[in-house]
């Protein structure tokens, strides 16, 4: 079989690569084990694909840094370095974000992740009948979670909350080099990820070395258990089942929901903002005609708000930050790596909460 190794790069053998696995820390430990009821162990998973084709993999590497964009509108060139000077290039936000549930949440993501270890490096692919490149692997996983990310590695880093540093990560957290992003990996834990690296390689295990950034992507809130807040049910009249039909649709806490309209307009049809903002839910023009969403038509707004504060959830992972964005934008909340540090912001993610949970 050809070596794939580059010039200069010495690869540990797979007896190595399970070895390491087997000694993980805690938290990979933990992980392994929540793994081990829903698919089959990584050690198993990487002897079953050593042994299938020339195409498993080799070793633990070194991980590629993509010079240029993973976008597949141009084909990208590949140096073996990963940035030395990355983090103050781009340094991570201050406080993790941690989201209830990741724990879970991530050993499904690594578990599935696994499953595509041995499939070939394709630049522009995102299946495993055609390969995968970096950004392509990572939005087919969460794809299989029912999480829906953008096409790009530069696009996927701007979603999701920013994790602090690499001892904060968490498996399922996705780790991207460059700024903006040109790779993108999805950390197992133990200082480890699975990537589809470069041309000529495959989906594999590989040292996360220095990455320039971390982010948490975390799939919305469940809400079967949630129980209707009465008060928040009698103000909304004869609109409650057509915000609990929304909710539903879009995979939100329906209280979240009513929260939202009992700040925004007092659960008023014809309210008017200051700033231009209409109807009950308080969507500025430019966006309900970007979604198609008529403010005049109450029914419309709330099905309408409904599925932006889904998107919202599931780009920021918590109905805190997903209310934070619908009042000050997601550009905002992505910047500060969490809920602007606005007072008009502050105090609306006070009053929503507050609301969703029986206050006034």
């Amino acid at each position: 079989m050809t070596s794939l190794a580059p010039t200069g790069v010495s690869f540990a053998p797979l007896t190595t690569i399970m070895s390491e696995m087997n000694s993980m820390s805690s938290i990979g430990q933990q992980l392994a084990q929540q793994i081990s009821s829903q698919a089959p162990s990584f050690a198993t998973l990487l002897s079953e694909a050593s042994g299938t084709s020339a195409q498993a993999p080799a070793a633990v590497a070194t991980p590629v840094t993509l010079a240029a964009s993973s976008s597949p509108s141009s084909a990208p060139s590949f140096s073996n370095a990963t940035p030395s000077n990355a983090l103050a290039q781009a340094p991570i936000a201050s406080t993790p974000i941690v989201s209830s549930g990741q724990s879970n949440g991530g050993a499904n993501i690594v578990a599935d992740a696994a499953t595509y270890i041995g499939v070939p490096y394709q630049w522009g692919g995102s299946s495993p009948t055609t390969g995968f490149d970096c950004s392509g692997l990572v939005q087919k996983v969460f794809a299989d979670q029912g999480i829906s990310l953008p096409r790009t590695a530069a696009e996927q880093q701007s979603v999701g909350t920013p994790v602090a540093s690499l001892s904060s990560a968490q498996p399922g957290d996705l780790v991207f080099y460059g700024s903006p992003a040109s790779h993108v990996g999805i950390y197992i834990g133990n200082g480890k990820m699975i990537d589809a690296p470069e041309q000529g390689a495959v989906v594999r295990v590989d040292q996360v070395g220095t990455p320039t950034s971390i982010v948490r992507i975390s799939p919305a809130p469940q809400t079967s258990s949630a129980t209707l807040n009465s008060t928040l049910a009698n103000e909304a009249g004869p609109y409650l089942p057509v915000f609990e039909s929304a909710a539903a649709k879009n995979g939100i806490n329906v209280n979240f929901l009513l929260a939202i309209a009992k700040v925004e307009s007092n659960f008023n049809p014809s309210a008017v903002s200051s700033a231009g903002a209409q109807g009950m839910m308080q969507i500025m023009p430019t966006t309900a005609a970007a979604n198609g969403i008529s403010t005049s038509d109450p029914v419309s707004s709330i099905y309408g708000a409904a599925k932006l504060l889904s998107q919202k959830v599931n780009a920021f992972g918590s109905y805190d930050l997903a209310a934070a964005a619908y009042n000050a934008g997601d550009g905002a909340v992505q910047s500060y790596g969490g809920v602007p540090p606005y007072p008009e912001t502050v105090n609306y993610v006070k009053a929503v909460n507050s609301a969703m949970n029986g206050g006034n």
